[in-house]
């Protein structure tokens, strides 16, 4: 039997890679699909996405705010910021006041974080897009005064001596009531009901196989972890992948119809954007 091909983009991220472990691995009945895995950071997945050029691609919350006519989120695969998230982190005591008048360091303008540090500071800040991974070096070595920092980053930065400037995702729980969603993964919709929806279960399933064989999921996940050991690429993605990850359930569908709905309220993002999952 000849399988349809299906290419899934996703960060090279532990949190992604034990999401997708059963999938990578060949743990799952696919039936007359096939999976192939391209690995790439957040924001070039997003602009990949604007184009249409992956089936099935992990991409920013902000980002989907631009891509609703060609992709439906999938409600399996969120990562939900429940009381944390991105971070700004500074190398001396900075207040949020004190942002305004610095260049930050951000990891790309159509990620989540980005959205919710314009929502912080409305109106003009000062940035620079760094790859998310060079961001902690660049604000350590001087280069920058503060960056924005996301993935693993908001559990080793204090390692290169930063300090906190602000939590985003305690800011927003604390302005909203709730979660931060940040990324989530979407389906091209020209695939079709049918296709969309095996892709959709087959989904939810690695991720149900991976909480259920979370050892072999971690050893996985752990190729992806830079500068953790297990025990800190374990609560990682104890922090990513978890129940809101099974499902975004009606409080995580109203935390991203509330995020894009208050990016466009604060003209971030130009148009009302309707949110469509996959059912």
């Amino acid at each position: 039997m000849t399988k349809r091909l299906i290419t899934v983009g996703h960060s090279p991220d532990p949190d992604d890679a034990f999401m997708f472990y059963a999938l990578a691995h060949d743990k799952l009945d696919t039936g007359d699909l096939a999976f192939r895995h391209e690995l790439q950071d957040i924001e070039t997945l997003n602009r990949r996405a604007l184009k249409g050029e992956l089936e099935v691609s992990a991409v920013s919350i902000h980002a989907y705010a631009y891509l609703a006519d060609k992709y439906a989120l999938l409600p399996s695969g969120c990562s939900m910021g429940d009381r944390y998230g991105p971070m700004v982190v500074a190398r001396k005591p900075l207040t949020v006041g004190d942002l305004r008048a610095i260049t930050i360091a951000v990891p790309g303008t159509m990620t989540t974080a980005f959205l919710a540090l314009r929502l912080l500071l409305p109106g003009d800040i000062h940035y620079e897009v760094v790859p998310f991974d060079e961001i902690i070096p660049a604000v350590a070595s001087g280069r920058f005064e503060a960056g924005l920092i996301i993935h693993e980053g908001q559990l080793t930065f204090q390692n290169q001596d930063l300090q906190l400037v602000i939590d985003l995702g305690v800011w927003w729980q604390d302005k909203t009531g709730l979660p931060l969603p940040l990324g989530g993964n979407a389906v091209r919709r020209d695939l079709g009901a049918a296709t969309m929806g095996a892709i959709s279960r087959l989904l939810k399933e690695s991720i149900q196989y991976a909480l259920a064989h979370r050892q072999d999921a971690l050893g996985h996940a752990l190729k992806y972890a830079r500068d953790m050991d297990l025990g800190l690429a374990d609560r990682f993605v104890g922090m990513y992948v978890n129940d809101w990850t099974l499902d975004y359930g009606p409080r995580g569908r109203a935390a991203v119809a509330r995020l894009l709905d208050e990016g466009h309220r604060a003209g971030v993002i130009p148009h009302r954007v309707a949110v469509d999952f996959v059912e």
